[in-house]
């Protein structure tokens, strides 16, 4: 049974072996994982379809075609290999065995003296060897002695993934290519900690996944979205592309990198259709299991540095989307409040966008809605 390199996607023609995890001859059972592939966009695992030994014809590193062949699975019993013709030329080469030596050295019986081993005549002294060679060995002593091993510990160099280069081609390009702006803002949680407390336990009880941050803000950023068009919409060449829904991309940490799955027609989406979604995604992260339709589209995206820890970042474009939210650390600050010093959870809240389509008028109102929402969350949930 041939292994062949999986169609992923129209968009991509070929793929990197990243690492085989069974070796070549090794006897694998259906299910087992192989190998690791890895796109530009995507890295995806291929299994055993069926119980055999494993032949690798593609090593790791090489980059292979969409529908290539990298190995193949034997079927059936293991044939003998290697070991079983090693035995039959050992038997072949095995030696006399000692008994018949014995029997020709018999006592008494004298060999005849044509089949004497010849006498070497002693010398009387032993001759010098050779100039030449005592040269070379004079010339090893006292020549330069070689140099010390490089210390290769320091540093190591590891070729980039096909998924590394194509994150660093697309954040250089979003640099490179747009008018990208981060214009920042705050917003007090103290009303979304109180209803994850009071109905957090219920909410996870009834749809098998915890209420998080997140579902405020996607639920947020959708109303926004649909009051401010132009930041749902996208340039292409002189003409600005206005979309007429909400798909808005999460940004979710993998091992091998950021990657962005997209929830679809989130104005459709309640609070647990968001949440499950979202565990379902970085399920599939953690597993290396997304697909390339996880990823493909999307309007907006949100980016969330505060899982580790971020108190403050300006988020980068995601093209061709024209805005990205950041979102940041929960932490205790001072507040103003009805002339008042109190504490309260607030995060910093900071909004990328392609100032080419989209003012900074616009840019400052539809962050300053958002924050808005979440500080009022009941006006959400009421859809008001």
């Amino acid at each position: 049974m041939e292994l062949k390199v999986p169609e992923v996607g129209e968009s991509i023609f070929e793929a990197e072996i990243g690492q085989w995890h069974k070796k070549d001859g090794e006897t694998v059972h259906k299910d087992d994982l192989l190998c690791e592939l890895e796109t530009d966009k995507i890295s995806l695992e291929m299994n055993a379809e069926a119980d055999g030994v494993l032949r690798i014809k593609a090593q790791t590193g090489e980059t292979v075609k969409i529908g290539a062949v990298i190995g193949e699975i034997e079927e059936g019993p293991e044939k003998p290999g290697k070991a079983g013709k090693a035995g039959k030329a050992d038997k072949a080469e095995k030696p006399e065995k000692p008994e018949k030596a014995e029997k020709a050295e018999k006592p008494g019986k004298t060999e005849k003296p044509d089949k004497l081993p010849p006498v070497e005549k002693p010398s009387p002294e032993p001759s010098p060897p050779p100039a030449p060679p005592r040269a070379a060995a004079d010339n090893r002593e006292t020549g330069p002695a070689p140099a010390p091993p490089q210390d290769t510990g320091r540093t190591t160099r590891e070729t980039m993934s096909p998924l590394r280069r194509r994150i660093a081609e697309r954040l250089l390009a979003a640099r490179q290519q747009t008018a990208m702006l981060t214009t920042f803002n705050e917003a007090d949680l103290t009303r979304v900690i109180a209803l994850r407390k009071k109905h957090g336990a219920d909410f996870e009880k009834k749809h098998g996944v915890k209420l998080g941050f997140m579902s405020f803000f996607v639920k947020a950023a959708t109303e926004a979205l649909r009051q401010f068009p132009d930041v749902n919409a996208r340039l292409d060449g002189d003409d600005i592309v206005y979309q007429h829904f909400y798909d808005i991309g999460v940004a979710i940490g993998g091992e091998k990198g950021l990657v962005v799955p997209v929830l679809r027609n989130t104005d459709r989406l309640h609070f647990n259709d968001i949440e499950q979604q979202i565990s379902a995604f970085a399920t599939k992260v953690k597993e290396n299991k997304l697909a390339l339709a996880d990823l493909e589209g999307g309007t907006f995206t949100i980016s969330n540095g505060g899982t580790y820890g971020s108190l403050l970042s300006t988020p980068i474009l995601n093209p061709p989307q024209s805005a990205v939210l950041g979102m940041h650390a929960i932490q205790q600050r001072p507040v103003v409040i009805d002339d008042e010093i109190v504490a309260r959870p607030m995060m910093y809240l900071a909004l990328s966008y392609d100032h080419r389509i989209i003012d900074g008028r616009q840019a400052v109102t539809f962050l300053k809605r958002i924050k808005e929402l979440v500080e009022e969350p009941e006006e959400m949930l009421l859809e008001l």
